[in-house]
């Protein structure tokens, strides 16, 4: 299995324009928060506990996220935690409006996908390994740490592998 650093320097390689990196700041989210919303109405427990396809999805991409790192895995946990509570509003709508809302947050959220990847002139990352799909929140999420002055090691690595953030 890829370290973490391995696996976000391999995403890097798609992502050095900040512009692209700025733009997925919005559509990764809207992505995933769009996933989660189609996913949390498909059941498959409902007794004792409700258990949807979309906690079922959330707990093994967490899964995967703390095996690759504690500390970034904890916040993915709390950040995904996050948007299925967010989602519950939209999953409660009537069928029509869930759609609505569910497809265009992707709709809305792929479009800013290609727009970065316009500025950034290469194709996303899961064109070449569709791990670039689990990698996408993560690496977005290791941004935003790195912008906050954390995570240096993991910058500095990137940085020798992947090459410098352009503007």
């Amino acid at each position: 299995m890829k370290t973490l650093k391995q696996q976000l320097t391999n995403y890097a390689l798609y992502h050095r324009s900040k512009r692209n990196i700025y733009t997925h700041f919005i559509g990764i989210p809207l992505i995933v928060f769009a996933i989660i919303c189609l996913l949390q109405r498909v059941t498959l427990i409902s007794e004792p506990v409700v258990i949807s396809l979309a906690t079922v999805v959330i707990g093994l991409t967490c899964l995967y996220y703390l095996m690759l790192s504690l500390s970034m895995g904890l916040i993915m946990a709390v950040c995904l935690s996050v948007l299925s509570i967010a989602a519950e509003p939209v999953v409660s709508l009537s069928t029509q409006l869930w759609l609505a809302v569910s497809i265009g947050s992707f709709v809305v959220g792929w479009v800013f996908q290609f727009i970065g990847h316009y500025f950034e002139g290469k194709k996303p990352a899961f064109v070449d390994d569709l791990i670039g799909l689990v990698i996408g929140p993560l690496f977005v999420l290791a941004e935003f740490l790195i912008m906050l002055g954390f995570y240096k090691d993991i910058a500095d690595y990137i940085e020798q592998h992947a090459g410098p953030n352009k503007a």
